[in-house]
């Protein structure tokens, strides 16, 4: 297991969105953005019950996260490794999101049909080039 170091932190605590990519039950790969925050040394991003990614981590837990700096795209980082969702405190987590992206203190597309989850991933590997 791996944790993020402090400039790798520092780095995904910029508003830059993430790239995820999941495996569908035929292992080809899905991708899709997502916004990305930290807890402790571990990368972690926000979605809800029904969506592809969840089903495709709850069936294989595989996953990897690739953030890109809008404007030095030689500046990134990336994670991969195992995911765990993580239901408590999932809604408060996107209202967080919604302040560091969006500048809105609440999470402006709550919907009460799908539930908020929190993915951590668990990282076995990390790859990043993020000195400015």
């Amino acid at each position: 297991m791996k944790t993020l170091n402090e400039k790798q932190r520092e780095f995904l605590s910029n508003p830059f969105v993430g790239i995820v990519t999941t495996l569908r039950a035929d292992g080809s790969p899905h991708n899709t953005v997502v916004w990305v925050d930290t807890d402790g040394g571990d990368a972690t991003f926000n979605t809800e019950y029904g969506r592809c990614k969840v089903d495709n981590l709850e069936r294989d837990p595989r996953v990897a996260l690739t953030v890109v700096d809008p404007e030095d795209p030689y500046r990134w980082l990336s994670v991969s490794g195992t995911a765990e969702l993580i239901d408590e405190g999932a809604a408060a987590h996107i209202d967080l999101l919604a302040k560091k992206y969006i500048d809105n203190d609440v999470y402006p597309w709550h919907s009460a049909e799908h539930a908020r989850v929190t993915v951590r991933i668990t990282a076995e590997k990390i790859h990043d080039n993020t000195v400015s």
